[in-house]
């Protein structure tokens, strides 16, 4: 073995000894260090060294908590969700979770694991840590006693310094968007209704969800094709046109009017445009408000991306001059031990305040849907474009509405029916859904759709009854409005009458009474002599 060989051994064993010779003297300061020096004391050296170490490192560290106080922090979520879909074939412990109320399966991070992800060239590494943390209690406004986690989570985004401005302007923004598409994409579309225990409490919020299963979308739906692909048509330049919206300085929103008889399908078209766009749905009771302050709550806690929905917008409240109305009840409330107070005070001013006012802008792609059976007892103010927008007629069921209901309830879509049926479909007025009965009735195309055309003979029947019902009252009631106009001319006949003969009588007044004047010296009357 060569003299430089050995020099080199030499030199390696030196160092060898001397590096364990620092550790063992490391580990025994370490150890002495948490026997008997103080915990301030120690946290100074760790600090003070940790701060050493970071001079002559090019690497740069963002902590993003899961919470700020009790708020939750939207680049946490996002970054979670984001780095689900990046996970490593590699890593070796994952989180799965499932809610009862969800469809899918959630995969996240576990503590203490590591993913790397390329942006633009530039590596990052995310790393998720845990550190325990003493349960504190504190009360929100409902007075309810909430406690806080034992764990603080916190995701480490560790990259070169000199990347700093890439990932606050690019990186973390591309995060923050690219998590609301997969979470658009995976969401469960829910329904939400007013709480009615938390309706008057200070919760924060006062919807409660649920999930919407509702199966229908615009390929079931049994309407005309060139109104359904003029809903679409509608749905798809809205959602794509925040940028405009915000140009022309209008509040990114869509009303809708569906206007017809019960039982074209009104509800279920809200379902299918839910499903269509995978927007959420609130579902406005306006009878169980009280104030136009809790309407404004309401709405405000209603979320972007989603439908609100007022069904039988002219039975919900009368939003026509109601003062004469409202003070006629509070009278009779406060009569029976009843607090004026109590009574609905929604106005029309107020409503349309929250709808296409300034409460209106609070919030971004948001559609309201109102629907109502008679779009004649409606308010003209409501009807006005940006307000409701589009008016949609749900009309009774037609051929082609027919041809699609045969096709999702019997499978066919012909049949040597088809021609009669849908002769008498333009004769008789029935609704979508009483065809939908009656095909449900038999899984036989012969005989369901022979029981349609005997329904039809009995609708038909049914309608001339109504319609004869109609006329007769209509008939008795221009009967009575006859009579009540010959009453009428017979009391102006009889006043006029009466008129006549007063005027009469004072022209026959003043005619003897001129006449007195001139023959009898003033005299009215002559007097008679014997």
């Amino acid at each position: 073995m060569s003299s430089s060989t050995e020099s080199k051994i030499a030199m390696a064993k030196t160092v060898v000894s001397t590096i364990g010779s620092v550790a063992a003297a490391a580990m025994v300061a370490r150890s002495v260090g948490r026997d008997y020096l103080p915990s301030e004391f120690q946290e100074y050296l760790y600090f003070g060294f940790r701060s050493f170490i970071n001079k002559f490192s090019t690497q740069l560290t963002m902590v993003i908590y899961e919470f700020e106080g009790f708020q939750e922090n939207e680049i946490y979520i996002a970054t979670e969700l984001y780095l689900a879909a990046r996970i490593s074939p590699q890593i070796h412990r994952m989180k799965i979770t499932k809610h009862t109320s969800e469809k899918n399966i959630t995969v996240a991070m576990e503590t203490n694991e590591e993913v790397t992800d390329v942006y633009n060239g530039v590596k990052f590494k995310w790393c998720l840590l845990s550190n325990k943390a003493p349960t504190r209690e504190y009360h929100p406004n409902d007075g309810m006693i909430g406690t806080s986690r034992s764990d603080v989570r916190m995701l480490e985004l560790t990259f070169h310094r000199k990347h700093k401005d890439l990932a606050l302007n690019e990186y973390l923004p591309f995060i923050l968007n690219d998590s609301k598409t997969m979470k658009q994409e995976v969401k469960s579309v829910k329904l939400f209704t007013v709480d009615p225990m938390m309706m008057h409490s200070n919760s924060p919020t006062m919807w409660a969800p649920v999930n919407l299963d509702h199966p229908s979308t615009f390929a079931t739906l049994a309407m005309d094709t060139d109104v359904k692909e003029k809903v679409m048509k509608d749905l798809d330049r809205f959602i794509q046109r925040r940028e405009y919206y915000r140009k022309v300085g209008k509040a990114w929103k869509r009303g809708y009017l569906l206007y017809g008889p019960p039982g074209t399908g009104k509800s279920s078209l809200i379902a299918a445009m839910a499903n269509y766009l995978n927007f959420d749905i609130y579902d406005l009771e306006l009878t169980d408000i009280r104030s136009n302050s809790e309407l404004r709550k309401l709405l405000v806690g209603t979320a972007n991306r989603s439908i609100l929905v007022v069904e039988d917008i002219d039975c919900s409240v009368e939003f026509h001059d109601r003062e004469g109305a409202e003070a006629a009840r509070s009278f009779a409330l406060q009569n029976q031990g009843w607090d004026y107070r109590e009574t609905p005070k929604v106005t029309l001013s107020g409503f349309l305040n929250f709808i296409d006012g300034l409460w209106s802008s609070c919030g971004d792609e948001r559609i309201i849907i109102f629907t109502t059976n008679r779009k004649d007892k409606l308010d003209p103010a409501l009807l006005r474009p940006g307000r409701m927008d589009v008016h949609i007629n749900m009309s009774y069921c037609t051929p082609c509405g027919f041809r699609l209901l045969a096709s999702n309830y019997l499978g066919i879509t012909e049949h040597n029916l088809f021609e009669e049926i849908e002769d008498l479909i333009c004769k008789v007025d029935v609704t979508p859904a009483e065809v939908a009965e009656q095909l449900l009735k038999d899984g036989d195309p012969d005989i369901a759709l022979g029981g349609l055309i005997d329904f039809f003979d009995v609708k038909f029947k049914e309608n001339e009854e109504v319609k004869a019902k109609a006329n007769k009252k209509e008939l008795a009631k221009a009967k009575a409005n006859k009579k009540e106009l010959a009453k009428a001319n017979a009391k102006i006949e009889d006043e006029e009458a009466l008129k006549n003969n007063e005027e009469n009588t004072q022209i026959e007044m003043n005619e003897i009474h001129l006449i007195s004047s001139n023959g009898f010296s003033g005299e009215p009357y002559p007097s008679l002599r014997m």
